[in-house]
């Protein structure tokens, strides 16, 4: 039989009918573990760039236009409350050719805002950006209405002209200011607090040069610090845009990987699933034997798996496998390897050869620091006898009922992949008498550490398989969880966890006729004491 050949020459086409399932259903759950994979890495390089890249990003622009949409609304929302301010004042104090040109301003100002709020809606379900200039008039023509309401007022009944520029409407700059910080530019509402001041500088210089300095005048160095004032609003502001900016950049960012990691787990969820999947959903039912098998990654996905399988000489393989590590990488493995290992052992009919088969398999396609320890039990059920494989997985613990004794079955060779062409010992034999058992368990078991540092240890693991004796093989599996898990003290499970326990049961019934020359009417009952049957 040709080793390099992963599948014989007499009966391929056969096989590969009856594992192809098996193998498109592999190659679907390495897909989807690969896909993990490569997210997995895409969130981390994400968490490393961000800065300039997270301003030019798509939710940053649509973050700056949804709070420009906020700042217009707030804008309109004060013209108009300074449009009925004026109507009321017009009504009290006629004013007509005043309120007119006041109302007229406001008039052009709230339609120029309205477009504006038109225009970043419309971006905003677009998803584009809007053009720079469009911004910059905006931020020119909103700066200087103040300046124009001192303009207006100057030409009013209702103050002097040096009292306009102390008057409430001054006020009007600072409040502009405030609202520009909802730009998220920095150098947007530092321009704003620039135009605001040579606004109020401009009304400063013509109503102290066309108007006569009456005795409600200031010195010139008190409109100067006004100036100043609205100057030092606008680079405070700044600062606190720029702030605002950084937190919005970073919630942006926090929220982008949250949504990758979500869909990493989401990955890793089908990852699991399928993995799972790939698990015996149930044990064999066999008349003399129990047996029973448990997994439990350490994370969403392990390299740990389990399997048993039926062979066309009456045997049944059950098999263990644990790749170096765990997560997502030695998961792409374990599902190789059970993928080899099932089309192995039916092409194989001399089983000392699976090992041979699969370390050549393994080893061409893993990489030098890529590994699996492997063992295989062939049980015969009628001889009830056991042929053990072991490609460097240990321990392999045979406890026997009748002596308490528990046997560490020795590996063949070296694990799987490890080295090219390297040759594994015959398998050894066990016969399994009443009660007796073997134990498979990963390293998983035996090195948990407890808070203390002390591992759990064979020897406890020994002594938890002693008290089990009389336990059904999922017993065992339940009573070896509860020890480690309460040795360990709620200490992080650092690696998967896999167990598989092959018991002969203590007593077995058959009903059947006497194969001699006598018959009788009723059929005798036999019960097995040790190796033998007595009526």
């Amino acid at each position: 039989m040709d080793l390099n050949n992963p599948l014989p020459a007499v009966g391929g086409s056969l096989i590969i009918r009856e594992f192809w399932p098996l193998f498109d259903t592999v190659s679907f759950a390495s897909t989807v573990l690969a896909r993990s994979f490569l997210s997995f890495k895409i969130t981390k390089s994400l968490s490393l760039a961000m800065s300039k890249k997270a301003l030019r990003s798509r939710a940053f622009q649509r973050a700056t236009l949804q709070s420009e949409s906020y700042r217009t609304a707030g804008m309109l929302c004060f013209l108009a409350a300074l449009g009925i301010f004026v109507i009321a004042r017009a009504i009290a104090i006629p004013d007509r050719l005043i309120a007119a040109l006041q109302l007229a301003f406001l008039a052009v100002v709230i339609a120029h805002e309205f477009l504006m709020f038109r225009a970043i809606r419309k971006a905003l379900r677009d998803e584009k950006e809007m053009a720079a200039d469009k911004w910059m008039l905006n931020v020119f023509l909103e700066s200087q209405i103040p300046t124009v309401a001192l303009f207006l007022l100057l030409g009013g009944p209702w103050l002097s002209p040096f009292q306009v520029l102390v008057a409430p409407a001054v006020l009007i700059y600072f409040l502009l200011i405030i609202l520009s910080t909802l730009r998220l530019s920095p150098i947007l509402t530092m321009l704003t607090g620039v135009l605001s001041a040579l606004g109020y500088l401009f009304v400063t210089f013509y109503t102290t040069t066309f108007y006569q300095a009456s005795a409600d005048a200031l010195a010139t160095t008190v409109y100067f610090i006004y100036a100043g004032l609205i100057l030092t609003g606008g680079i405070l502001a700044a600062v606190v845009a720029g702030r605002i900016r950084t937190h919005v950049v970073a919630a942006l960012r926090e929220a982008e990987l949250k949504s990758q990691l979500d869909q990493v787990n989401h990955d890793l969820d089908i990852a699991r699933s399928i993995q799972q999947d790939l698990l015996p959903a149930e044990s064999p039912k066999l008349e003399d034997f129990d047996i029973a098998g448990w997994n439990k990654p350490a994370n969403q996905t392990g390299g740990d798996y389990f399997d048993w399988q039926s062979l066309p000489d009456g045997r049944l393989a059950i098999s263990l496998g644990d790749a170096t590590g765990h997560g997502i990488g030695p998961a792409l493995v374990s599902a190789l390897c059970r993928a080899y290992a099932r089309a192995s052992l039916v092409a194989d009919s001399e089983h000392h050869q699976v090992l041979d088969r699969l370390n050549r398999l393994l080893a061409d396609d893993l990489s030098a620091n890529r590994f699996v320890t492997f063992a295989v039990l062939f049980l015969d059920p009628e001889k009830a006898e056991v042929e053990v494989l072991s490609a460097g997985h240990g321990p392999i613990l045979c406890y026997r009922h009748a002596t308490q004794e528990i046997e560490n079955l020795e590996a063949q060779g070296i694990p799987l992949g490890m080295i090219a062409g390297v040759s594994y010992e015959n398998a050894l034999v066990r016969r399994l008498a009443p009660n007796d058992m073997i134990v498979l368990v990963t390293d998983g078991f035996y090195e948990w550490e407890n808070r203390k540092g002390e591992e759990f240890g064979l020897q406890r693991l020994d002594s938890t398989i002693r008290h089990s004796r009389d336990c059904s093989a999922e017993e065992v599996i339940s009573k070896l969880r509860s020890a480690v898990e309460e040795f360990c003290g709620g200490t992080e499970q650092k690696d998967d966890l896999t167990a598989v326990v092959l018991k002969r049961k203590a007593v077995a019934t058959r009903i059947g006729k006497r194969r001699d020359s006598r018959r009788s009417t009723e059929a005798p009952v036999f019960v097995e004491v040790g190796d033998s049957y007595q009526q």
